[in-house]
């Protein structure tokens, strides 16, 4: 199957304005989540599971992290890896993938997950401030 190529420069293989990131670009992006994850949680697992087991279990989410990237990188295309249809969110990933009700059904489960993410938060930010006042 042929893809359309556009006729402008400054548009993408799918009718979209050309991305302008770059390696670098990604990369700053991605070690300013890891660290600024990685230095908000490293006093903690430290503190609560000790110097052993804390890096231990850092590692261990850092692989489980890394693994969820390259899954998440491998639905970024459906079909043809290079000219197959861009999925641009995680739901037009599932959408393209699990199709029909079960989209529906993820979709409601990401929703609630954010909604208790949200909530954990919440009691966490309030625990916090009582502890400071």
């Amino acid at each position: 199957m042929d893809v359309p190529r556009p006729a402008f420069k400054c548009f993408d293989d799918d009718g979209r304005l050309k991305r302008s990131g770059t390696v670098w670009t990604a990369s700053a992006h991605i070690i300013t989540a890891v660290i600024g994850s990685g230095v908000l949680s490293l006093a903690w697992a430290i503190g609560q599971l000790g110097w052993i087991a804390g890096p231990v279990v850092m590692l261990l989410f850092s692989f489980v992290t890394y693994f969820a990237s390259t899954l998440l990188s491998d639905c970024y295309r459906t079909g043809d890896h290079v000219s197959g249809k861009r999925n641009y969110t995680y739901m037009d990933a599932v959408r393209s993938i699990l199709g029909g009700f079960r989209f529906k059904i993820c979709g409601m489960i990401q929703y609630l997950n954010l909604f208790g993410v949200t909530v954990g938060y919440t009691i966490a930010a309030s625990i916090s401030m009582m502890a400071i006042k």
